[in-house]
């Protein structure tokens, strides 16, 4: 397995690659504005077939390069939760005012919570965890202890409830079922440095707080 990552846009936003080296089969994973052209270009360098665009949530700095992916790779596909698929649909109704245009699209198939993904012979579980947006999604890859985990746990922070759709007590319940995960697992956040679950159960007062939290 080979891992690339890119961190860009205004949102300061993280994107992933993840290869099967011998399958020459590849996975990116969100597509900040402005931040995903270096990752084509190596998925391209290294003869690779991009199968998917897998989205972790539909908020504008996670999708808004999703054109500049499927215009260069038009075979990947284009992943995400139904209940974010409005986001990807309208992304002009943002709460956030954007100094750039996203085109719409739907998605090519949904995700949906403990669906299994395969990218060549790595195998991916979807974990439905949302909170942060009513359809976050994280991908486990546990062959390998890896996590790609969107805004839910973000480099000792959480992602934020302060959004029209976003919920406290689902964050709640989304960072503690994570939690429940190794604690050596690699943390591949939407946000800030790459840690481990147990570096954020250690560090992240924020992931701390949610998991002494009772929720019902």
């Amino acid at each position: 397995m080979k891992i690339l990552m890119h961190t860009g846009g205004i949102a300061n936003t993280n994107c992933f690659v993840v290869a099967d080296e011998v399958a020459k089969v590849a996975v990116l994973f969100d597509a900040p504005d402005h931040t995903v052209t270096p990752l084509l270009d190596s998925v391209q360098t290294n003869g690779w077939d991009l199968i998917g665009l897998w989205l972790t949530h539909g908020h504008f700095d996670h999708t808004a390069d999703h054109k500049v992916v499927t215009d260069r790779f038009p075979n990947a596909k284009v992943l995400i939760h139904r209940l974010d698929e409005r986001k990807l649909q309208k992304p002009g109704a943002s709460f956030f005012s954007l100094p750039f245009e996203i085109p719409p699209r739907s998605a090519d198939a949904y995700v949906e919570d403990n669906q299994d993904l395969a990218i060549g012979s790595l195998a991916v579980k979807v974990l439905y965890t949302p909170g942060h947006s009513p359809g976050h999604v994280c991908y486990h890859i546990a062959s390998e202890e890896l996590l790609i985990g969107g805004d839910l746990i973000i480099g000792g922070a959480v992602g934020r409830t302060d959004l029209p759709d976003s919920n406290f007590e689902d964050l709640a319940k989304s960072v503690q079922r994570v939690m429940q995960l190794p604690d050596n697992t690699r943390l591949l956040g939407g946000h800030g440095e790459p840690s481990t679950l147990g570096d954020e159960r250690r560090d992240n007062e924020y992931a701390r707080m949610l998991l002494d939290r009772s929720v019902g």
